[in-house]
């Protein structure tokens, strides 16, 4: 059985994403999974003991589905269960987006359900200095989410207001992009970012890397992003790679060269 997940279904819910460490980049409450519920769709698969066998959860730009997460328990893999929670979390309408992982079964499973390979999404960490800026100011996410709807595929308002609330956030633009920067213990983790054109995401990024000042930076850039060598021949290196996969609607709205998504939102 699949089924919404409530707010007293979290915690087991909860010791499943912990199971795959995805919660390491939320240290409290709230996390990514009540960005799920609140804007999107967290489907779970109960076990007879109050737990959780896996779940899954999208969340919604616009009239954009990204999918941010589908995870089965090991024990409980090639059962049919992520087969019957992707199914559910697909059967909205209109242009679907995701981040598949390394595994080519994953990709295989996307590809069953109309989403295709756009591009490498590359997960990048390195120093934040000695890097070009340009000049930045503090704004509001309702002054961001305009250049967000044109690059992302699609408009989520309410998302990056409550992402700007989470501690450690701050929303940084020039004229014609912006950026979201997340302080953590020791890196500021850079995403959702866009801009108007390739070369204003792009400034937009750095002007908030230079505004936040870390000793180091993390940051998910897709494969056609101008700024992947930019990093890498600033010494940054890649962690970890996934695919940004879209169905054909989704991939004629997102602007992967204009755009910075963040690891768990998109």
């Amino acid at each position: 059985m699949v089924r919404v997940a409530t707010a007293d279904d979290l915690p087991a819910v909860r010791r499943v994403a912990r199971r795959f460490g995805l919660l390491e980049g939320w240290p409290g409450t709230p996390d990514f999974l009540d960005a799920e519920r609140a804007f999107g769709r967290l489907l779970f698969a109960p076990d007879d003991a109050g737990g959780a066998l896996g779940f899954g959860g999208t969340l919604r730009r616009g009239g954009l589905t990204h999918l941010g997460d589908l995870f089965v328990l090991p024990e409980r893999q090639s059962s049919g269960l992520g087969r019957t929670l992707l199914t559910e979390l697909l059967r909205e309408s209109g242009p679907k987006v995701t981040f598949a992982s390394s595994d080519p079964r994953a990709i295989a499973l996307y590809v069953r359900h109309g989403l295709r390979p756009l591009t490498p999404l590359l997960y990048l960490t390195g120093p934040a200095t000695r890097l070009p800026a340009a000049t930045v100011l503090r704004t509001r996410p309702e002054d961001a989410a305009p250049l967000d709807a044109t690059s992302s595929g699609g408009d989520r308002g309410a998302t990056l207001a409550w992402y700007a609330a989470v501690p450690g956030v701050t929303l940084y633009a020039t004229d014609r992009g912006y950026a979201a920067a997340r302080e953590r213990a020791d890196h500021v983790l850079i995403g959702p970012a866009g801009g108007a054109t390739p070369h204003d995401c792009a400034d937009a990024v750095l002007g908030a890397l230079a505004a936040a000042r870390p000793a180091g930076a993390r940051i998910a850039l897709p494969g056609t992003h101008p700024l992947v060598p930019v990093l890498i021949g600033a010494g940054w290196r890649i962690m970890d790679m996934d695919t940004l996969m879209a169905d054909d609607e989704a991939g004629a709205l997102i602007q992967p060269d204009r755009y910075v998504p963040h690891p768990d939102l998109g």
